[in-house]
This record gives structure tokens, sequence and C-alpha cells, in this order.
């Protein structure tokens, strides 16, 4: 007898589309200021929370992708736009989703801020979340940032 897993949480695009589910607890609920997630999402900063690739399926429709680096891959809806997540190529790697296509985003409550060092000087947004510059937890991830060729725009 084959085990169905149940989601933990779900969420999708605006239009419907395309929908996931996560079949373990969200981790690391984040803030990105990073120039990237700007641009990304089209906004002041991306809020992301996700877990093991493992514990991550698409459910319903086929996610577009584009490479905004050369390490990293960001899904959206190719009929809507909206952007749904965010991955590094690596296997061992999170897969992220962005908190606003969740159906419950009040359910990940962001724990960190990253890529402070691009935050925009008029954003006032959780202070009390402590925040970390991007590449700045040790020697191996500035190291690691140093290999990342963006593939966005100017």
């Amino acid at each position: 007898m084959s085990e169905v897993k149940a989601p933990v949480a779900e969420g999708g695009c605006q239009c419907g589309a395309i929908r996931y589910a996560f079949y373990a607890p969200l981790e690391n609920a984040h803030a990105c200021h990073c120039r990237m997630c700007q641009r990304a999402v089209g906004g002041a900063f991306a809020l992301l929370a996700g877990g093991k690739k493992e514990n991550f399926a698409w459910t319903k429709g086929e996610a577009a992708f584009y490479e905004s680096s050369n390490v990293a891959k960001r899904a959206y809806c190719r009929a809507c736009g909206t952007p749904l997540t965010f991955a590094y190529d690596m296997p061992e790697a999170r897969i992220y989703v962005t908190i606003g296509s969740l159906d419950a985003p009040e359910a990940a409550p962001i724990l960190k801020q990253y890529g402070v060092e691009s935050r925009l000087p008029w954003v006032q947004f959780c202070e009390s979340v402590p925040g970390e510059e991007t590449g700045a937890a040790s020697p191996d991830a500035q190291a690691f940032v140093a290999t990342i060729k963006s593939n966005q725009g100017p």
C-alpha cells in the first residue's frame, strides 16, 4: 500500500494556472533585499520561505523558469507573471517560494533579512528581525557569492 502525503503548505499564482505544495514544514522564512530579488519580484524586497527540494512538488500546471544567474533559477507563471520560486542549482540547495504566493502567507513569519546592504533607505520594515549582508555568514559564503554572474538587465 502506497503512502499518500498530505501537504503542509500550498500556494500558486494569481490566475490559478500553477499550484505547488510542500510536504514538510516551511523553513527559513526571510526577506531578501538584494538587487536580484528586488528585480525578480518587482518590489523593494522578496519574501521567501522554503525547504528541501524533495519536500516540494508542482501540483498543477507547468511553471516557466528564468536563470537569473549562473547558479540559480526562478519559477514564474507564464500566463500571469506571478513570481513563484527561487532555487540554487545545487542538489542540496533548498527551494524557496514567494510568501505572497502561499495560500496562508501568515503561517510563514520572517525570521531573518538577507542582502541588507541593498536595503532601500526608505524601507522601514521589521527592524527587530536580524539582518545579514550578502555573503557575510562565512568565508565559504563569500567565495560562493563571488562566483555568481547575474543574467538580469542593468
